[in-house]
């Protein structure tokens, strides 16, 4: 099985916007049973906190099914038990070191990576535009899923 985490910074926007994105890609391909996905922040500003109205708005826009869920941290345990930990932005990436060191096992990625960009996902939380992030989001995650697919 592979295993996928969406890191962002407080995991109400655009890692649970991943999360829910490549679920509903990996469901549509037959995968669900092969690839299992989460989302987490590196903070813990909005623990507890479900998905971002704006991210869900946009999902029902796109026909993406969403869940209920709690924001949660990203954990030590975490860096151990996914294959992939997907950061949407560089901060992320500042910000998951403190919490699992180094990636010895190179394992973190920077979503826009996987489409060839070496820039950070558009924040929602600050641009207010969830085309914008959608658009990033959906690229990325097609992206990977070609790879793991490519890699099974």
């Amino acid at each position: 099985m592979t295993k996928i985490l969406f890191i962002c910074h407080g995991n109400i926007c655009r890692s649970t916007m991943a999360e829910f994105y490549m679920k509903h890609i990996v469901n549509m391909t037959g995968l669900s049973d092969s690839i299992h996905i989460e989302s987490a922040g590196t903070s813990r500003e909005e623990i507890g906190n479900d998905t971002h109205y704006g991210t869900k708005q946009k999902l029902d826009e796109m026909g993406i099914p969403y869940t209920r869920r709690k924001a949660r941290q990203v954990t030590m345990e975490d860096y151990h038990n996914f294959d992939y930990l997907i950061i949407m932005a560089e901060n992320n990436g500042r910000n998951l070191r403190r919490i699992v060191g180094d990636d010895v096992d190179s394992k973190v990625y920077k979503a826009m990576l996987f489409i060839g960009e070496s820039r950070d996902v558009k924040d929602p939380w600050y641009t207010g535009n969830f085309d914008e992030t959608y658009d990033d989001v959906s690229r990325s995650c097609d992206a990977l899923l070609a790879l793991i697919k490519k890699n099974m």
